[in-house]
């Protein structure tokens, strides 16, 4: 089942980010699809703040990972826009594994090494403002998740 959130601003996409943060669990992985300034970073933004990381977010599109150890639960994020190729040896496996969050960016990029257990998130753009959320939960416990928050 898909579930479907409007963001009018920002701010709706930090607090909805806020919102699925008090939802975390260790080795939670969220997949964030959608044009370039969709929304994808304003997200993990939000996430990362609710999590206590006082760090400026920034998406990590040079250095693929962006690693946050010191919030509630590790942050992993992931930018893999300019991965060319086959992803199976940047060994991906070992952060969804890790006890923390982990969240990417242009995740359809990589749709075969992603967990079968996961959130993917597509950012449709709508106006200069405006997002529409697209939630795809893969598994019971991201099931719950969307039926927590939206």
């Amino acid at each position: 089942m898909d579930y479907k959130f409007t963001s009018r601003n920002e701010k709706d996409t930090l607090e909805l980010a806020q919102n699925m943060e008090s939802e975390k669990f260790p080795n939670m992985v969220i997949c964030l699809e959608g044009e370039l300034g969709s929304g994808k970073t304003v997200f993990v933004k939000g996430f990362a703040g609710a999590l206590g990381i006082d760090e400026n977010v920034t998406s990590p599109t040079f250095t693929l990972v962006k690693e946050y150890p010191n919030g509630e639960l590790p942050l992993y994020h992931m930018d893999v826009y300019r991965l060319e190729g086959s992803s199976e040896n940047v060994g991906f496996d070992e952060y969804f594994n890790k006890g923390g969050v982990t969240i990417i960016e242009w995740s359809d990029l990589i749709r075969d090494a992603l967990p079968k257990e996961r959130l993917d998130i597509k950012f449709k753009v709508i106006d200069e403002n405006t997002r529409v959320l697209v939630f795809e939960p893969h598994g019971e416990m991201y099931e719950d998740l969307c039926h927590s928050v939206l």
